[in-house]
């Protein structure tokens, strides 16, 4: 095999083969393609794209590059995938949810990425959380409790954290073809045998319009279930956040909100609709039913206590969860400027600016604060009278909280005509 080939054959058009995709993944993995003939292959890919058979080769031959867990266990092997947006605090629920459903759910994960927060820096907001754990760990957490949510080790995926660090400084993020292999190859890794994907689409979102998210939706589904992992997505409404919370700490909240029964809404309603296709598409009857009993009934609660003890933090945060969690030093309302009925809602800027209050990393290197963000977030249609208020602060300094509510007041449209709740799940596809 020969990179100069292979990088040749895209540049004109074309999409290698199979053993060539292989080949290459596997010089990702372990140095032999150097990093220049990466950013040539990802520009390539980029440019003139893969096929189905090409992505779907490309896609396992970056979950071959390193580590793929198999399980021997008494259930379906089952997790869910975002593809990011703000105030997405899902898999808190979820992973919990279909363990109390009897299922496992070994949930790798990441951190936060431009506008949109991470589900281990949610977790890590939880005093002695830990989300790194050895593989014999992660495998006796799932046995015992049902679910674990971590990150991927070093062995998991190898050659997509090299192509991904090479994409992030060439300007290859955005190629259909290399963010389903990305997400996937991860994904696969961990042994599913079966995924659920949300693909997101709006103001909060990466992808910006329905008809992107469905071709990327498409992709996703298509390369996993012809890499043998059943799979489905739904496109799901990012025009506003998902919780009315933006933060790490802040999203914790809402989440033991959720699963403790003290309150409702889009985020409940979302995990029950992902959480019940995952498990109609495993064979499983009345799945939509059978999740939103196991939160209703306080066993997804359980379930998210005993993960939570099990990976380092305190045994009671369940029953005392208030008492553990971080509280910003400034908490401050932002008020309406004027009277008017919510018509739209930049979730882009507010998860923007809750990296701008420390909230995320503007480079790889910043320590998040898990205390910061936004809460009490408005909703698309409300009615708000002047001086209401559309948001509440949580900063570290007062200059922090100053800028923030600009940024907020200017995230939030007011008009005169009513604005209807945009419908959360756009379709399912299969």
């Amino acid at each position: 095999m020969d990179a100069r080939a292979i990088i040749a054959t895209l540049r004109q058009g074309g999409t290698p083969e199979a053993d060539a995709l292989a080949w290459f993944a596997q010089g990702l993995a372990d140095g032999s393609v150097s990093d220049a003939q990466a950013g040539a292959f990802a520009m390539g890919v980029c440019l003139n794209g893969l096929t189905d058979t090409g992505r779907a080769a490309f896609t396992a031959a970056m979950r071959d590059s390193g580590k793929v867990l198999r399980w021997d266990l008494d259930a379906p092997v089952l997790d869910k995938h975002s593809t990011g947006g703000v105030g997405d605090c899902v898999s808190l629920i979820l992973a919990p949810a279909l363990a109390a459903c009897g299922v496992y759910v070994p949930m790798i994960s990441g951190r936060g990425l431009g506008h949109t927060g991470g589900t281990l820096d949610k977790l890590e907001s939880i005093p002695g959380f830990r989300t790194t754990l050895t593989e014999d760990q992660f495998r006796q957490v799932v046995s015992k409790v049902g679910c674990a949510i971590v990150s991927a080790s070093a062995d998991i995926a190898p050659a997509d954290k090299r192509l991904y660090a090479i994409r992030d400084v060439t300007a290859t993020v955005e190629s259909l073809d290399l963010i389903t292999a990305s997400i996937l190859s991860k994904k696969l890794a961990a042994g599913l045998q079966g995924l659920v994907l949300d693909v997101k689409c709006g103001s909060g979102a990466f992808m910006k319009s329905a008809d992107d998210a469905r071709a990327l939706a498409r992709a996703l589904v298509d390369t996993a279930n012809a890499t043998g992992c059943p799979t489905s997505a739904l496109i799901t409404d990012m025009s506003q956040p998902l919780a009315p919370s933006l933060g790490n700490a802040l999203e914790v909240i809402d989440v033991m909100r959720v699963l403790t029964g003290a309150t409702s809404g889009r985020l409940l309603d979302l995990t029950i609709a992902l959480g019940g296709a995952l498990l109609e598409q495993a064979g499983i009857t009345d799945g939509t039913k059978k999740i939103g009993q196991a939160i209703a009934q306080g066993n997804a609660a359980e379930k998210f206590g005993a993960m939570v003890y099990a990976m380092g933090g305190p045994v009671h945060f369940v029953e005392d969860w208030a008492r553990f969690l971080p509280e910003a030093p400034v908490i401050r309302e932002v008020t309406a400027p004027t009277s008017g009925i919510v018509t739209a809602i930049n979730g882009e800027a507010l998860g923007l600016t809750v990296v701008a209050l420390g909230g995320g990393r503007q480079v790889e290197s910043d320590v998040v604060n898990p205390a910061v963000g936004l809460s009490d977030v408005i909703s698309i249609g409300a009615r708000v009278t002047k001086g209401q208020p559309l948001a509440r602060i949580h900063a570290a300094r007062e200059s922090q909280a100053d800028k923030a509510a600009q940024a907020v007041r200017a995230a939030v449209t007011l008009g005169d005509d009513p604005a209807p709740q945009p419908a959360l799940v756009l379709e399912h596809i299969t």
